[in-house]
């Protein structure tokens, strides 16, 4: 199994876990983990922190805005503080690919991706 395949494993494991999430639609997580690039086998840039607010503006930024064009306003904040909530306080491995995964689904981006 290829360190990619172990990645998506890994996401798909965490996914599965997660709650209000019903069913996992792996060709969408595979298409997000592989915009990531070689970040998601970085420690650090493979994971987002919900508690430093410096990190969700970027989230925001550039991805939000930048990857899937959506307009700035207080809609993404909300986004991002439901994905949080939704992964849990507790969960300290927020996984990017997992997260941007989610708001994905959340704003109905998948077409983004497709």
């Amino acid at each position: 199994m290829s360190k990619f395949d172990e990645k998506l494993a890994q996401y798909k494991e965490m996914l599965g876990s997660t709650k209000d999430v019903s069913g996992v639609d792996e060709a969408l997580l595979t298409a997000v983990t592989k915009g990531l690039g070689p970040s998601i086998y970085n420690e650090d840039s493979s994971k987002v922190s919900c508690s430093d607010q410096t990190e969700l503006d970027r989230v925001k930024k550039n991805f939000l805005v930048g990857k899937l064009g959506l307009s700035d306003g207080p809609d993404l904040d909300t986004a991002l503080s439901e994905v949080c909530a939704q992964l849990g306080s507790a969960n300290r491995n927020k996984y990017r690919a997992v997260f941007y995964y989610l708001l994905v689904k959340k704003l109905g981006k998948e077409s983004v991706y497709a």
